[in-house]
């Protein structure tokens, strides 16, 4: 089993579920095929699956334990308090109404200053050796949790596609469907809901595509089948519900920046002294605490990604 060292900015063993550290890719698909069923008859496809505790049949990454950690956010509590606006703005309008989403199949499509174009289906992503991740989340509006995540690095799947070296950027993009997600009839953001990264944040070793949270199936309300997590920046940079990764030489639209530039920089990397014109970004709410808490640069990844940002103005650059 190959073993990660961890650094002290990461959360650690002790948040992860008791339900089992290893998921089983098995009964990731058979979990996606389950909720597919309970669609057809009339079920909510969009609640957590059935615990995957059986062992992973390849090598899996996981970090030793380390005192230093946050405690973790209960998993109702991640999966009905969410941005999902493709379902509704209220924070339980995604776990209401994301039963409606599809999950199987599923592809992505990853094209653009690419070598080998691909379009990868929901096996092909699952074939990937997954990891249990346990980030910190960190929301602009100033809340924030503690998540398990399964996934694996996006760097693995950028590698497939062979990038030219053009590529400065990665652009992604949500799925769009109407008859699917029903907050797309209003007008809250230009849909399909778009977002990006520099390539060397995309390729950097925390950042992950996540198929699954708290040993289980991705539930539909978080971003199922397949998201992005990129913990060190604000959680709308995680896009969810992913269709089509796009490599690019031009620095690619975002929807909250194209929707409100003044507030939402390209990078949104968490930073507690540039406040967001609603909300301080000096503390935030862990969701199931009263009292607030000091916000962390880089939401406490800074010895892992500062060095991305030598020399940018992070005020300028926000």
């Amino acid at each position: 089993m190959l073993i990660k060292v961890r650094s002290a900015s990461q959360a650690s063993e002790n948040e992860v579920t008791p339900r089992g550290l290893f998921l089983s890719r098995r009964s990731i698909i058979a979990g996606g095929i389950a909720g597919g069923a309970a669609l057809a008859l009339g079920g909510t496809g969009g609640l957590p699956g059935p615990a995957l505790a059986a062992p992973f049949q390849a090598p899996l990454t996981v970090s030793p334990k380390d005192p230093k950690m946050d405690a973790q956010t209960p998993m109702k509590s991640a999966t009905s308090y969410n941005n999902f606006y493709e379902f509704g703005t209220d924070k339980t309008d995604p776990s209401e109404n994301a039963g409606t989403l599809r999950t199987r199949p599923w592809e992505i499509a990853v094209d653009g200053d690419v070598g080998k174009p691909t379009t990868f289906g929901i096996e092909d992503l699952l074939s990937f050796p997954l990891e249990e991740r346990v980030y910190r989340l960190r929301c602009v509006e100033g809340w924030s949790m503690v998540i398990p995540w399964v996934g694996f690095p996006l760097a693995e799947l950028l590698k497939r596609v062979d990038p030219t070296g053009n590529a400065k950027y990665v652009a992604f993009q949500t799925l769009a469907d109407r008859s699917q997600m029903p907050g797309l009839k209003y007008p809250v953001l230009q849909w399909p809901y778009v977002e990006g990264l520099r390539m060397d944040e995309a390729m950097h070793p925390l950042t992950i595509l996540a198929v699954g949270m708290y040993g289980e199936t991705m539930p539909n309300q978080n971003g199922a089948p397949v998201r992005l997590v990129v913990p060190w920046k604000y959680g709308f940079k995680s896009i969810k519900s992913i269709i089509r990764i796009t490599l690019t030489q031009d620095q690619p639209p975002t929807s909250w920046n194209r929707s409100q530039p003044r507030e939402y920089g390209f990078y949104s990397n968490v930073n507690p002294e540039v406040d967001h014109p609603r909300w301080s970004q000096a503390t935030e709410r862990r969701v199931g605490e009263f009292s607030r808490r000091k916000t962390l640069p880089f939401n406490g990844y800074g010895e892992e990604v500062a060095s991305l940002y030598a020399g940018m103005d992070l005020r300028k650059n926000y």
